[in-house]
């Protein structure tokens, strides 16, 4: 396993790099973010140049990547301030499960969209009653001839008013033993008996959160994705690559803190020197940098493994590096506030509007408690807790 990057992903960090510096955060992110509009230009120059589908198949317009690649995108994107929270969503979970368990007409239909950006899946699969417990999801998918009947509810769907669909995590009963079953079921968002409600967010972001009723929605047998029988290894397929987009994500947020911090210590002098002279500015970001690489190693670490086919290894990474990420990047986005003084909580800067998003990180897609607990059970081998 080797960190060094080949001289194609260098260029394809700079290639992204220089796309999301023409758009930057205070100038073209926080504005759309008050507003409560998504980046679309953004997203749609970002597909058209290749990098939102660099992770999916080349036959069906990716780049032929992995999971190593995207984050790398994502996580430049971020170091901008101008990540796409849908990367994560679209590309990342729903393309990755498609690509590798869809059917050959799910593929033809919905990857080359993903990978040019066109078209945009969402992914539901937490409920009210459910949270961090997936066992106890409730939405349950019934056959009805050669259909599917939907029915449940779903809750902090990201992005679904810019979705095409949703890519939904039901339940169906085997019938030998009473039990319900994980299934994924493609569901456009246009379907009839499909509702989706705005939640009020106190939070400055471009993308919504939304809550999905599915009332007895109809569905051709091609909705399923796979097989009802591989649904649970179809799942972690999805998650794994959205803990390490997350974390990279997180990381670039960091990156973005990070710098501006730097940037205002290096110029704002008191007492005739610049206040990145003084340990008391100097040390605390000096430890902020060692904690983000850090986190981006395991990353990269998560990435690799994934790519490489190692699930177990890649699961174990992966929760880490989105735990240790969450944290160094709020770590980062406090520290720089601090560094700014009284600036830091001004228009002028955005930090203190970025706080909230970047608080995220340790709840969503996995709370740091449950990754504790991850930690706790398969890496130490400590009895379960819950």
């Amino acid at each position: 396993m080797s960190f060094i990057e080949t001289d194609e992903q260098k260029q394809l960090r700079e290639s992204v790099a220089g796309l999301a510096s023409r758009y930057g955060y205070v100038d073209y992110v926080l504005p759309r973010a008050r507003r409560g509009e998504p980046l679309t230009e953004l997203w749609d120059e970002a597909g058209k140049a290749g990098f939102l589908g660099v992770n999916l198949p080349e036959e069906y317009g990716g780049g032929g990547a992995g999971i190593y690649e995207l984050a790398l995108v994502q996580e430049e994107l971020a170091a901008k301030g101008a990540g796409l929270l849908l990367v994560v969503v679209s590309p990342a979970i729903c393309g990755t499960i498609i690509g590798k368990y869809g059917t050959a007409a799910q593929k033809d239909s919905w990857l080359p969209g993903l990978a040019d950006g066109s078209r945009k899946m969402a992914f539901g699969i937490t409920e009210p009653d459910a949270g961090s417990n997936s066992h106890r999801i409730t939405t349950t998918a019934r056959r009805d001839g050669d259909e599917w009947l939907l029915r449940g509810s779903k809750v902090f769907i990201s992005g679904v008013d810019q979705a095409d669909a949703v890519l939904i995590v039901a339940r169906t009963e085997d019938h030998r033993t009473g039990k319900l079953k994980p299934a994924l079921f493609i569901v456009p968002t246009d379907a009839e008996a499909f509702t989706a409600r705005p939640m009020a967010m106190d939070i400055i972001e471009p993308d919504h959160q939304f809550t999905l009723f599915l009332d007895d929605v109809r569905l051709p047998a091609d909705a399923l994705v796979g097989s009802e029988d591989a649904a649970l290894m179809q799942l972690f397929a999805g998650l794994n690559p959205e803990r390490i987009l997350g974390a990279a994500m997180a990381v670039g947020v960091g990156r973005y803190a990070l710098d501006a911090a730097t940037a205002y210590a290096r110029e704002r002098a008191v007492w005739d020197v610049p206040i990145g002279a003084h340990q008391g500015i100097a040390h605390p970001l000096a430890q902020v940098k060692i904690e983000l690489e850090l986190a981006k190693l395991m990353m990269q670490k998560a990435a690799v493994l994934y790519d490489s086919g190692d699930d177990g290894g890649a699961a174990e990474a992966a929760n880490m590096a989105k735990y240790a990420a969450a944290e160094a990047s709020i770590r980062a986005l406090d520290q720089a506030i601090q560094t700014h003084g009284g600036g830091g909580l001004s228009e002028e800067y955005g930090l203190a509007a970025m706080l909230g998003a970047a608080r995220i990180a340790r709840v969503a897609p996995v709370s740091r408690e449950m990754i504790l607990n991850f930690v706790s059970q398969h890496s130490l081998h400590l009895p379960r807790s819950y």
